[in-house]
């Protein structure tokens, strides 16, 4: 196990836009990519929040990544839009696109709006909570860049981990979170691999696997396997053909389809036989909201959404140390924890930050978080 400090969200948000900035990146731009980053890494999806500033380095350096793009708008609809990324990160056209969807949804009640030419836009889940937070109803879905799926009887990954995301809004004053779903249909996020290698933390079995369908569990051999190796990967949610991957990998394909080609995006391993491998990988989301008070009376779906998740968490649990939780638990714990201790940077991905940092001309902005009451007096 790696040690790790402990950062203050407005230090790394303040470092993060810096080196954004210092790589091309507009003010604009910069400062909303850093804010839905560290809105990730407080959530506790550490796995796309700031620990993708390296990969972003290494696409950038190689021309894959156009840091300075600006998003076109190139259709507009009572209920639809579509927007270029200009093979530029995905965080802010994807803000955009979300909200343009919640707008449209307020006049006609649903709104699709798509992104093309796009790239890796952190976690789905707080697009869908830019609806959400407005009362609506947001869901998320998007291709990839990285072919890391491997099929329910493959040996060879074809699909990326293609994420999808929902999320629905609670009355004011509720003491239950939004309900927010955010899975990849992997198993696991091939992101999350990288962080327990960051972490030197075992892969669980299941998670990935090698050419042969066998499981890799060696923190840096699993990355490797993930990233660099030609066969193997990351399996489809439920793991197996027995534990059911075949629907996530039918979920991965729906996301590919909804989320990429709907929009004219790439399809990844085409994408790179008709583009080579150095192409901006040309990944499209799309954004759905939905605004409740037209299918019923004001604030009516918010408060019956309240009422099944109270029965939700009052279900009896098996282990009672265990409560049963809802979709958007983990992440509220999480984020109320961490905007309270501060935001845990691994020290190995801490080195790679200052040092990208230092490469950028950028000072050290980084702020440790100061110790909690219960910290001093333990």
């Amino acid at each position: 196990m790696s040690e790790e400090t402990r950062f203050t969200a407005d230090s790394l948000r303040h470092q993060t836009e810096a080196i954004l900035h210092a790589w091309g990146m507009t003010d604009a731009t910069a400062r909303t990519t850093a804010a839905l980053m560290v809105e990730t890494d407080l959530l506790g999806v550490e796995s796309h929040g700031v620990s993708m500033l390296p990969q972003y380095d290494t696409l950038r350096t190689s021309g894959r990544l156009r840091l300075s793009a600006q998003p076109q708008l190139l259709r507009d609809g009572p209920a639809t839009a579509l927007l270029d990324g200009g093979a530029g990160l995905g965080h802010a056209v994807s803000a955009q696109a979300m909200q343009q969807a919640v707008d449209k949804a307020r006049n006609v009640g649903i709104a699709l709006v798509g992104v093309r030419n796009s790239h890796h836009f952190g976690a789905a889940g707080v697009y869908a909570r830019i609806a959400q937070r407005q009362g609506l109803i947001g869901m998320v879905t998007s291709s990839a860049q990285g072919v890391l799926l491997v099929p329910t009887r493959a040996a060879e990954p074809v699909l990326g981990t293609n994420p999808i995301a929902f999320a629905a809004p609670v009355p004011a004053g509720s003491h239950n979170a939004a309900f927010v779903l955010d899975i990849a249909t992997t198993t696991a996020a091939a992101n999350r691999v990288k962080v327990k290698a960051l972490r030197g933390e075992t892969i669980p079995a299941g998670w990935v696997v090698d050419g042969r369908g066998e499981p890799v569990t060696a923190p840096q051999s699993a990355r490797t396997q993930v990233f660099d190796a030609p066969d193997g990967g990351l399996t489809p949610l439920g793991g197996s053909e027995t534990g059911g991957s075949h629907k996530g990998y039918g979920l991965s394909l729906l996301a590919q389809v909804l989320g990429g080609t709907l929009n004219g995006g790439a399809f990844a391993p085409l994408h790179r036989r008709r583009h080579g491998p150095g192409a901006p990988a040309d990944v499209g989301h799309s954004f759905i909201a939905i605004d409740p008070s037209f299918f019923g009376e004001p604030g009516a779906f918010a408060q019956e959404l309240d009422a099944i998740l109270d029965v939700l968490h009052t279900t009896r649990p098996a282990d009672r140390s265990r409560p049963v939780l809802v979709p958007g638990d983990p992440e509220a714990r999480q984020q109320a924890e961490r905007m309270r201790r501060g935001i845990p940077l691994p020290a190995a991905l801490l080195q790679q930050i200052r040092g990208l940092a230092a490469a950028a001309g950028v000072e050290d902005l980084l702020q440790t978080a100061p110790p909690t009451l219960e910290e001093m007096t333990a």
